[in-house]
């Protein structure tokens, strides 16, 4: 029973690292990513889609990002998300493609980006403590509803917060990375 609700604690916090990867490939670095924009609402025919259902995405060189729509109608729209977005970048439409070029990264807005991948790594700690939370306290129900022992209440919250110290490294190693990453010129 204990093995079973580590088990289901550790699912838990490999989806909140697996949230956090995919949150920190949205921010930019100094190379251009498909990442970058492919999870960006475009507003068609009325619905809010993600830019990578609607446009190939490709990366012709190290600080370019090629957009092509399937449906050359969704070009304008594709256009307009991106002027609107935080993003910072301005699309060069041809027609039949929009071209994004990525200007360096100031030194400024990579600290700021920084602050940014510490508050989403912040953020997925939390989340890891608060799956350990909800497992202590259902490893505890278990122990007062005499469905294990105290024996094995303790070796389960050690597993747990040796499950629980192993995530928040793995989130610590992820942000170091990235950080990496930004501050790279």
């Amino acid at each position: 029973m204990i093995k079973e609700t580590v088990k289901d604690a550790e699912n838990r916090m490999k989806g909140a690292i697996q949230s956090l990867e995919e949150d920190l490939a949205g921010i930019r670095t100094g190379r251009a990513t498909p990442a970058l924009i492919e999870k960006l609402p475009v507003e068609y025919y009325g619905v809010p889609t993600p830019l990578m259902q609607l446009a190939s995405i490709s990366v012709p060189d190290a600080r370019t990002l090629l957009i092509k729509p399937f449906d050359a109608s969704g070009l304008k729209a594709i256009e307009r998300a991106i002027i609107t977005s935080n993003l910072g970048l301005t699309p060069n439409n041809d027609g039949k493609t929009l071209r994004l070029n990525l200007p360096p990264l100031t030194e400024e807005r990579r600290r700021d980006l920084v602050k940014v991948v510490n508050q989403r790594l912040e953020e997925a700690k939390v989340a890891i403590r608060n799956v350990r939370r909800d497992i202590l306290k259902d490893l505890r129900d278990f122990e007062k509803e005499k469905l294990i022992s105290e024996d094995e209440l303790k070796k389960g919250e050690d597993e747990l917060q040796k499950l629980t110290d192993k995530m928040i490294s793995e989130i610590d190693r992820i942000g170091e990375i990235k950080q990496k990453e930004i501050m790279e010129f």
